[in-house]
């Protein structure tokens, strides 16, 4: 190619210092090593949080006097990981890679910079401030009231648009994100923040059947110029006037991280009303799995009729997919048996509480039995999942957009959801050897079934999805590629916010749970870290605080077609806050092996008189309690292997609202 130049992002590790030539080799992903060339306009910059601190803390050299030649002796060490901006040029036979900006990522030490203990505290508490200061302006607490001025739709910079659309699972997925900076700060303002959020939730969008026994969560709401209008449909192209269940699942996300730290008896109960409404009008009753193998979901339902086949859905009719079978692990049913198992000592309801338990253990065997059964190809040569049925599970490959393509972001969630479902049933077999060694095979065996598919994804997805030389994760890609390349991009190679998110805690899980050897899950962690270096270089918007939803391939913010928002109802504050309060978890049991705290703050109308504590599906002897201090005041009697804290009646007395902090250790492997 004559004279051909192209800015661009290249990833790689530093393979050699040419100091007297202001040059440096770089090994990307790929294999491929390329010359670096710093010239006088080079800048030096260290990855930034969204504190916006300089983080440069390298010594200067001896002798030190400002040059290109200088800046590589000070800033390149061998071995470590950089991201660098700059101009391609080609013109055959010559090539050269000029740079102009170059990331460094470690601390003077080698550490890399989002390890550090307190990297994922300080951003999802930046986050929080970011939607509170925005939605909210000018308040440290929070009433319902103030909820009426929240909206789905963001602007560039987080001011309101025009369109004042609630979104039900857009608010709940927020309230979410406001329960985990909670979990991880113990901040109150964020916890009055989803107090109110859920208040709101509950009072303007449920809508209960006439027995009570049932919720239908309405999809959103839109101020007129003198009331409201309620919409028990979808707005959203894709599900427009159908119920989809994605919708009824997403509204439960924030309510189960609140009930977590609250232990809401009411809220709760919209909990099982909702799942009851999901075994009662979406599960298909004639599938291969079984009338009470609650997991077997359609996507939507006709509201007119409230049924599954109605030939108004039009190309929804009797149809099953990703979100109505795994998404159910990853927005709910992860938190709400963490919060059920051990049962909790109550003030009654007992039997009730453990036949609600034991309904969420079937949709969690029966949703992951499906993935593993109906989800791979049955040709081995496609290395992705499908992820539309038909009722009889025969993919649906003709689906509008989605079509014979792939999401590279799917593929990585159901690697990380199946490994957190793994060490669910790892656990749960640990705890029955000693009782009845012949019943834990078999859930040992199934945890094994659902290792081998995360393996095989996060693996397959290391060598399609990621991007070889820049990192990051692709979008959308063929399942199979026409063009006669690995890849081929039905829109662009673009990468997604989210798509980020699932990669990463992925990665970080795979690399601390993996049945893998020690050099699979060093790659694990390599590729976890090269994600975490995109994600935090280019998806965070230093100037308003927030997250940009799509950058292109080099990690430029997309923001036409309005892209450029920061709410909108792909994108709420979930799937950031979560990547925040995973993240922070993950690396601490599992990369730096640093005790972290969790806090809690039971209501002071709680039934419940314990409280679990244990942060995510772990593998067994991974963690111990440390320390649990409530109120100010150190407990003693600390069982380090029990996860289930029992509270006194003292801890409620005069209607109190006792504050737990509880400290968890990593245990060495």
């Amino acid at each position: 190619m004559r004279q051909f130049t192209i800015s661009t992002t290249l990833m790689g590790n530093v393979t050699e210092i040419r100091e007297q030539e202001a040059a440096f080799h770089i090994k990307c992903r790929s294999g491929d090593e390329l010359v670096v060339n710093v010239g006088r306009e080079t800048q030096f910059q260290f990855v930034q949080n969204l504190d916006g601190i300089n983080r440069d803390r390298y010594p200067t050299p001896e002798g030190f006097a400002w040059s290109p030649s200088q800046l590589v002796k000070k800033y390149i060490q061998r071995g470590r990981l950089v991201a660098v901006q700059g101009v391609y040029l080609e013109d055959d036979p010559n090539r050269r890679l000029d740079a102009r900006i170059i990331n460094i990522l470690h601390a003077p030490d080698g550490k890399f910079l989002f390890e550090q203990t307190h990297w994922w505290l300080v951003q999802i508490a930046r986050l929080a401030d970011t939607w509170l200061g925005f939605l909210f302006p000018n308040k440290m607490t929070y009433e319902i009231d103030d909820f009426k001025l929240y909206q789905t739709n963001l602007n560039i910079i987080g001011l309101r648009t025009d369109d004042n659309l609630q979104e039900s699972s857009t608010l709940s997925r927020l309230i979410y994100g406001l329960s985990s900076a909670y979990l991880l700060t113990g901040c109150e303002s964020y916890l009055s923040a989803a107090r109110a959020g859920v208040q709101y939730q509950r009072e303007t969008f449920r809508g209960l059947t006439s027995d009570g026994k049932h919720c239908f969560w309405a999809s959103g709401k839109r101020k007129t110029d003198y009331s409201y209008q309620l919409y028990m449909t979808s707005q959203n192209s894709d599900d427009l006037n159908t119920i989809p269940l994605y919708e009824q699942i997403y509204a439960l996300a924030g309510l189960a991280q609140y009930y977590r730290i609250t232990l809401d008896w009411e809220v709760l109960d919209d909990i099982q009303r909702t799942i009851r409404t999901f075994n009662d009008y979406y599960l298909d009753f004639e599938s291969k799995y079984g009338e009470n193998a609650f997991g077997d979901y359609f996507s939507h339902l006709d509201y007119a009729t409230l049924s599954w086949d109605n030939e108004a859905l039009g190309d929804n009719q009797a149809r099953k997919n990703w979100n109505s079978i795994g998404d159910h692990i990853p927005a709910y049913l992860v938190n709400l048996i963490l919060a059920l198992e051990p049962l909790p000592r109550t003030c009654g309801n007992f039997e009730e509480l453990q036949k609600f338990l034991n309904i969420c253990k079937k949709i969690l065997h029966t949703t992951s039995t499906i993935i593993i059964e109906q989800f791979p190809d049955p040709d081995s040569s496609i290395p992705f999942v499908n992820e539309r049925f038909f009722r009889n599970w025969q993919p649906d490959q003709s689906w509008r957009w989605q079509q014979n393509r792939a999401v590279i972001g799917h593929n990585l969630k159901i690697a990380w959801n199946l490994t957190r479902v793994a060490n669910y049933y790892y656990f749960t077999a640990d705890k029955s050897v000693a009782e009845n060694p012949e019943a834990a095979e078999p859930t040992k065996q199934f945890a094994d079934k659902l290792m081998k598919l995360a393996d095989k994804l996060g693996s397959t997805m290391a060598e399609i999805g990621v991007d070889l030389f820049r990192g990051g994760i692709f979008d959308t890609v063929e399942r199979h590629p026409s063009n006669g390349f690995p890849l081929e991009f039905p829109w662009s190679n673009t990468k997604d916010f989210w798509q980020q998110e699932q990669a990463l805690l992925a990665y970080l899980i795979l690399h601390g749970c993996s049945n893998e050897d020690e050099t699979q899950k060093q790659k694990y962690l390599e590729l976890a870290q090269e994600t975490a270096a995109f994600w935090n270089l280019f998806f965070l918007d230093q100037d308003s605080k927030g997250i940009f939803f799509r950058v292109t391939e080099s990690g430029m913010p997309i923001i036409q077609g309005g892209y450029g928002n920061k709410g909108g109802h792909a994108i709420s504050g979930y799937h950031a806050f979560e990547l925040n309060y995973l993240a922070h978890i993950y690396v601490s049991s599992y990369v730096t092996k640093q005790p972290f705290c969790l806090y809690f703050k039971p209501n002071k109308n709680c039934r419940q008189r314990s409280i679990n504590v244990l942060p995510d599906f772990v593998r067994p002897h991974s963690l111990q309690v440390s320390r649990i201090s409530i109120d100010g005041s150190d407990r003693d009697d600390i069982d380090p292997d029990n996860f289930r804290i029992n509270l006194s009646e003292k801890e409620f007395q005069l209607g109190s609202e006792a504050e737990i902090v509880v400290q968890l250790k990593p245990l060495s492997a």
